[in-house]
């Protein structure tokens, strides 16, 4: 999951084959970092979740600050490739409508890594939580340019703070009450909703 790169249809990207143990290793580490914070996650806890010892890890990784570091590279960078690939539009308005449809399918599909980026982008060494801030900067940039395609009289900075409320609604996704049996039915249902009060908070007009 986490290491495929973005489809056009298909959210920050979708596997279409068996993943790899490598691949499993970090799909597990984005669960139980999600559920029990990076400290408290042992390697140990990560081999037994995908059937290998604690030790058997470091042939894929040197440590747990180097898996977290993969998975928060590896998230923001899909998220940057996926969203350029969305504003190629005549129509700015469309390109925006694409971008929501593009991040609310990654908030419902993978809300654990948006809870490891809130709470453990700290635990990540200088080096890489520059590359993440960089690269989640430009991605911002992004939605900032295409927002104000659509809107010309919107100041750069209204739109960077209508960005960011549109990111605060869609990341809010791993926090809001589930119900005790999901269903595809109701996944949709909530993806609908976001994308309205997400397309509703777009439309902005000059004050």
């Amino acid at each position: 999951m986490v290491a495929a790169g973005p489809s056009p249809a298909d959210g920050a990207g979708a596997r279409t084959e068996a993943p790899s143990r490598r691949e499993q290793i970090l799909t597990e580490a984005a669960r139980l970092f999600a559920r029990h914070g990076f400290h408290g996650v042992s390697i140990a806890d990560l081999g037994a979740a995908v059937g290998v010892s604690g030790p058997a890890l470091y042939r894929h990784f040197p440590g747990k600050e180097a898996l977290l570091a993969e998975l928060l590279i590896d998230i923001s960078e899909r998220l940057l490739d996926g969203g350029r690939a969305r504003v190629h539009h005549d129509d700015p308005r469309a390109a925006l409508a694409d971008l929501v449809d593009f991040h609310v399918a990654f908030a419902t599909r993978e809300p654990e890594l948006i809870v490891v980026q809130d709470r453990d982008l700290a635990n990540l060494p200088e080096e890489p939580r520059r590359t993440v801030r960089r690269l989640q900067r430009t991605y911002v940039e992004l939605w900032v340019d295409t927002l104000r395609r659509a809107h010309p009289d919107v100041a750069p900075a209204e739109a960077r703070t209508v960005a960011h409320g549109v990111f605060g609604l869609l990341n809010s996704t791993p926090y809001a009450p589930r119900a005790e049996q999901p269903s595809p039915r109701g996944a949709d249902a909530r993806a609908a909703v976001l994308r309205r009060m997400a397309l509703a908070a777009l439309a902005v007009a000059p004050a």
